[in-house]
Order: C-alpha cells, then structure tokens, then sequence
C-alpha cells in the first residue's frame, strides 16, 4: 500500500498540472505548485479534512507560485525550495516561510511517507523533481513527449540536458512522470516510453540537444 496518495488537479490558462500529497498518516497535506485558482485547492483540502502543512515548488516561475500567498493566508505551511532557487524567490511577501533543501534531501510528510527531491537544474537554476515511490512529479523539467524551455533568465540548455540524462539513468523505466503542464498527448506517461517517442530524451550529445532545445518556434506558454 502506498503511503503517500497522488491527486491531480487541472487549473488555470497555462493547462497547470497541480498535485496534492496525501500521506496515509493524517495531519499532513503539501500542495505542489500551487497556482491560478487557490479557492479550488482549499476546497479540496478542506473536502480531505487536512490542513496544508506543506508547499513543495518545483520551481520559481509565477505560473507555478501564483497563489502561494493565498494559500498561507489560511493554513501556516512550510514552502519547501531548492536552496539555488531561493535568490529569485527575493521579494514575496512569503520568503520568510521558505526551506531551502540540498539535492537528494527527503521531505518527510509523517510516518514512512517521503519525499525526495531531485535538484534538476536547466529550466531554472533550482528545478527540482519530486520522486513519491515509483511516481515523478517533474515540474517544467520534462513534459509528455517535451521539456521545459531554456531561454528565460537563469536557464541552461547544457544543464538540462545532463538533468534528464541524469533521470534515465537513475530512474528505472516504469517510473511514472506526472509533469507539471498537460502540453503532451496524454498527462502523464511512464519514463521507459518517453525514452522512446519524447524528442528530448532522443539526443545523444549535449550540442545535439542544445541544437534543438534552443531552435526557434513559437511558444504556446510563455514560461514553460
């Protein structure tokens, strides 16, 4: 039986995935990414009977942080950040309430329920993947069948590149990846697949994905 459950939730204009962390130990509840409509996840949580203990930020951009405030307006959470990414998290109103992490630290949400957090730097310096079991919540770091952009300030296509080599190596391939936009043909998918049909996943030396990472297109998003 797993110990923490997975609940995903649809919000906002930018197609957002956020997720709800559901430890079977009750009293403990983290949002990741919160964003766009906060009154849907305080409905939620309050519908769970839980309070939100615990905001997990996958990264800085506004697009997943929108509606941290209003969520701390109601329940005193812990906003867990990869600590590279705290200098551009300067000037929120809730910067006071960050935890700064280390790469591999274990965000435990009560009894054998944890988290690990996987500091994949590309998108933004401090991007960060959370892994729950088998399960992989990836932020803007890779998408069903793509990955995040790499020219908005503090982004590096060679560091991305290394981050999601760095995944298929450590990740067996039934690791399921719950990416934090539903921008591919389905909203989630397994890593052994996305090794296979994801472009991104496809380059085998690091100038050949930072060829076609930084091509010119049209971006549908502006920050993912």
């Amino acid at each position: 039986m797993p110990t923490v459950s997975i609940e995903r939730m649809s919000l906002g204009p930018a197609q957002n995935f956020v997720y709800l962390l559901v430890p079977v130990t009750p009293g403990r509840l983290a949002v990741v990414d919160p964003a766009w409509e906060p009154d849907a996840l305080l409905q939620r949580a309050e519908a769970l009977g839980r309070p939100i203990t615990d905001i997990v930020l996958t990264h800085h951009h506004q697009d997943h942080t929108n509606a941290v405030a209003a969520l701390l307006a109601r329940h005193p959470a812990r906003v867990h950040v990869q600590r590279t990414e705290q200098p551009f998290l300067r000037g929120q109103p809730w910067q006071l309430d960050l935890v700064c992490h280390k790469p591999d630290d274990t965000l435990e949400l009560g009894g054998d329920a944890k988290v690990q957090l996987l500091h994949t730097p590309g998108h933004t310096p401090g991007s960060q993947c959370l892994l729950v079991g088998n399960d992989l919540l990836t932020g803007d770091t890779l998408f069903v069948d793509g990955c995040g952009r790499c020219d908005l300030p503090g982004g590096d296509p060679r560091q991305l590149f290394e981050s999601l080599q760095a995944l298929v190596r450590r990740l067996p391939g039934t690791t399921r990846i719950l990416p934090g936009h539903n921008y591919g043909p389905a909203p989630e998918s397994i890593l052994a697949d996305q090794r296979r049909t994801n472009p991104y996943l496809e380059a085998l030396t690091i100038d050949e994905f930072v060829t076609y990472r930084m091509r010119l297109r049209p971006e549908a998003v502006p920050l993912a």
